[in-house]
């Protein structure tokens, strides 16, 4: 089995990125998408795609997170307008509005948001998506744009079923994480996978956050080697075998991340 990790924040400091893609292949995690929060990481990722030399497949986001809206100017504008020419991108993002932390302003949230979803609509390029205790005028947003954005996928959702069924009206994708194995904070999450079609699903670690909580021993640092068991547990708690569930969301990802690439 191939599987590929749509969600992984392979630049953190936490992380020895060989030692990341040696693991995630002896685990068959043979694709991993790397997501950026700003503008410099969005330039490393582009970096690193162009000049790796692993067996592992690698493709990356562009944009700006939420939490870094604040630290937004003209020139932001023109960097990330230059790499979303790049073949190997993927999607902006992960972009969205987080009105849980505030780390940025909502206003300068708002804008930097809606600036993103005018570059994917623009230059047809799909988007990748935060968000935090601000779903409705998030939805109320893409509803706007839906229309001239190629694809959309709600990054590491954690809602509960309306939510998920409105995003699935949208049309957008919908990122599925360790939150899953948790029986407490991941209670809504759990209960609404049991709609979610299969070609809409993705599954992504996020890591190295959310260490799925089913898995032993515990560790602090989570990594893409622990994508198969975040698929057992997704398998449990739907109708999905754990083959139908590797089956489409390898193949959504390949279709929507890296087919350009290949």
């Amino acid at each position: 089995m191939a599987w590929c990790d749509a969600g992984v924040n392979l630049f953190d400091s936490r992380f020895d990125k060989l030692e990341v893609l040696n693991g995630s292949l002896a685990h068959d995690v043979t694709h991993l998408l790397i997501i950026s929060s700003d503008i410099a990481e969005s330039t490393e990722a582009e970096r690193f795609c162009a000049h790796s030399t692993q067996a592992c497949k690698t493709a990356f986001t562009a944009g700006v997170h939420p939490h870094y809206a604040d630290a937004v100017n003209g020139d932001s504008w023109t960097k990330l307008t230059r790499v979303i020419a790049d073949k190997q991108l993927a999607a902006i993002g992960e972009c969205g509005l987080d009105f849980n932390r505030n780390f940025s302003s909502q206003n300068n949230q708002r804008y930097v948001f809606e600036k993103q979803l005018e570059l994917a609509a623009e230059h047809q390029v799909g988007i990748y998506l935060h968000e935090r205790e601000a779903f409705d005028e998030q939805v109320n947003l893409l509803q706007r744009y839906t229309p001239y954005i190629p694809f959309m996928v709600a990054h590491c959702f954690t809602g509960n079923k309306s939510q998920l069924q409105t995003y699935i009206e949208l049309g957008c994708y919908i990122g599925i994480t360790g939150w899953v194995c948790d029986p407490k904070r991941g209670n809504d999450l759990r209960e609404a996978i049991t709609a979610l079609p299969k070609e809409k699903m993705l599954l992504e670690t996020d890591s190295p956050f959310l260490f799925p909580k089913t898995l032993k021993p515990r560790r602090s640092v989570n990594v893409p080697a622990n994508l198969p068991h975040i698929a057992q547990q997704v398998s449990l708690l739907t109708d999905y075998s754990l083959s139908e569930i590797q089956t489409a969301t390898f193949a959504n990802a390949c279709r929507l991340f890296f087919d350009k690439g290949e």
